[in-house]
């Protein structure tokens, strides 16, 4: 019966949170939610307020990153990326696809997957729209690089956050073990986009000429400055958090004195709503673990990192994120995987949760966020086009992307 019920919280928590019915934020599910699975015992106050405190440095940082990336959009980063794309493409599609694929893999890298889903998506879409060429192999370049190339650095995805802890890694110790999947996955992926679109590739160039936009040196500058930081921080005993924080405030400080954002714009787009929703989704995803999932995942993930290990411990982690969405997978496994798990292990199950939602829609907020993205610029991408897309890239990205770090270590 304990199981049941955690498992109904769960699936009512991630429905609310995909369907957002009347646009209510996700926590006014998932709150309560958490509040039913205290009240009836599910979990326990002493370990729902660990996980609560353990993760609220990492739930600091998303807030800070969150704001970072609105303020360069309110400086115009996208919006000059864009016109850059248009210039150098030259109106050809292959050069597009490529330079698109480099913009989405660096944004999602530096400024997280939800960057590179709400702010890079609409921006490709008007770059496309601009040239007059098919938006459909960029728009999907787009949805796969915010999970397949969120693998780099411990800032890119949530996910990479919840477990950079757990690892034992400094910020440049992770780059490095990741950095070869991360080039594996995106030639993997560029691969499978040429062939899967390779119609609209042919198309004939656009003889458009885009404008030419002035690039926000100063934005750009602060956030190379971010990210020299979140390298050398931890030398210096500096968490990526408060460099993250005292980016967003140099970059607030500026759009409020130039009026490109309003003063409670500096709190609405930190996602306090986004936060809430994680830290109360992580208290349900705790009863799931205790009652159903977690003595069956640690009779199935290996404690070894041969190369036969990786490669199961990814596709687990990859199948749970396609059935019970990567973040609530990512906080179960790290559950399972314990305070110390084997490094190895945790990065292909890190490769899993990340790239294993290419599959499906459901795999990931971030999928499903797309989507809402491109259906309100009157794009209306088919499932099934999404499916097969997912079926041809993943399994190929994800295998060869746990290749890669077997040998990097």
């Amino acid at each position: 019966m304990n199981g049941a019920l955690s498992l109904l919280l769960l699936a009512g928590t991630l429905w609310f949170a995909m369907a957002r019915p009347r646009g209510l934020p996700e926590a006014v599910f998932a709150v309560p939610a958490a509040g039913v699975a205290l009240a009836l015992g599910l979990t326990s106050p002493h370990e729902a307020g660990e996980r609560v405190v353990q993760m609220l440095p990492t739930m600091g940082f998303l807030a800070a990153i969150l704001l970072v990336s609105h303020l360069a959009a309110a400086e115009g980063v996208f919006t000059w990326l864009g016109a850059e794309l248009a210039e150098i493409c030259r109106g050809r599609q292959p050069r597009l696809l490529l330079l698109t694929f480099a913009a989405a893999a660096i944004v999602t890298a530096v400024l997280s997957l939800d960057a590179t889903v709400v702010l890079l998506t609409p921006v490709v879409l008007a770059t496309a729209a601009e040239l007059k060429l098919t938006a459909r192999p960029h728009v999907y370049a787009c949805a796969h690089l915010a999970n397949s190339a969120s693998t780099l650095f411990p800032v890119s995805n949530l996910t990479n956050l919840l477990a950079f802890t757990a690892s034992g890694l400094t910020f440049a110790g992770f780059t490095a073990l990741m950095a070869l999947p991360w080039l594996v996955t995106l030639a993997v992926e560029l691969a499978a986009f040429a062939w899967f679109f390779r119609k609209d590739l042919r198309e004939p160039p656009s003889t458009r000429q885009p404008e030419h936009r002035r690039a926000p040196v100063f934005t750009l500058i602060v956030l190379a400055v971010m990210l020299v930081g979140f390298a050398t921080g931890q030398l210096v005993h500096v968490e990526p958090v408060w460099i993250a924080a005292l980016t967003a405030l140099v970059l607030a400080a500026k759009a409020l004195a130039e009026r490109k954002i309003r003063p409670w714009q500096v709190v609405t787009e930190a996602s306090p709503m986004l936060v809430l929703f994680v830290l109360a989704l992580a208290v349900v995803v705790e009863a799931v673990d205790e009652h159903v999932l977690g003595g069956l995942l640690r009779s199935l993930l290996p404690t070894t990192a041969g190369l036969p290990e990786l490669l199961l411990a990814a596709a687990i982690a990859a199948v749970l994120a396609n059935v019970v969405n990567n973040l609530p997978a990512t906080l179960i496994l790290l559950s399972v995987l314990g305070p110390h798990p084997n490094q190895g292990v945790l990065l292909a199950v890190l490769l899993g949760v990340n790239i294993g939602p290419n599959a499906t829609y459901l795999g990931s907020l971030a999928t499903l966020l797309w989507r809402r993205v491109v259906v309100r610029h009157g794009q209306h991408p088919p499932v099934s086009e999404f499916l097969k897309l997912g079926a041809l890239t993943t399994p190929l990205s994800l295998a060869a992307a746990t290749c890669a770090l077997w040998l990097a270590r």
